[in-house]
């Protein structure tokens, strides 16, 4: 073996590594191309589109510490109930108020309009995230006990 000219000492070294076959090169990119799929499809499952979307449409100050929030709502499947968080801020940047919203199956596109009750003046109200997982006492006709 030669190394820009001069020759290495036999046996210092060691043997020269073992090429890889062309077969083994193959099932090597061919596993990760694999991995790379199965990895790029479940980021998509997981982080792609929305199956709910809300967009607030506008706010306003209401009396007494409340706030009326409107907003779009998309859903994929719109034969299915949905719920959605919604808070007021204060001017602090705190959440003052927080309210669960009951969407019952309809359109894939809805306006909803909410009152959200808060502890001091809110500044701003906005939506913190939905839902197909909609909790029982809210699908439910029968008033709260207790």
């Amino acid at each position: 073996m030669a190394v820009a000219g001069h020759a290495l000492p036999e046996g210092r070294y060691g043997k020269a590594p073992a090429r890889r076959s062309r077969r083994a090169t193959a099932l090597l990119v061919a596993a990760g191309l694999a991995v790379g799929g199965v990895v790029a499809y479940l980021g998509y499952k997981n982080l792609g589109t929305a199956p709910i979307e809300a967009e607030r449409t506008s706010f306003a100050n209401l009396p007494d510490n409340k706030m009326r929030l409107v907003f779009d709502l998309t859903r994929q499947t719109p034969d299915r109930a949905a719920v959605c968080i919604v808070r007021a801020r204060t001017l602090d940047g705190g959440e003052g108020g927080r309210r669960e919203v009951y969407i019952a199956p309809g359109p894939t596109r809805v306006q909803v309009t909410t009152v959200i009750t808060s502890s001091a003046e809110p500044v701003t109200a906005d939506i913190f995230g939905c839902s197909y997982q909609v909790p029982e006492y809210l699908s439910t006709t029968q008033p709260p006990t207790g």
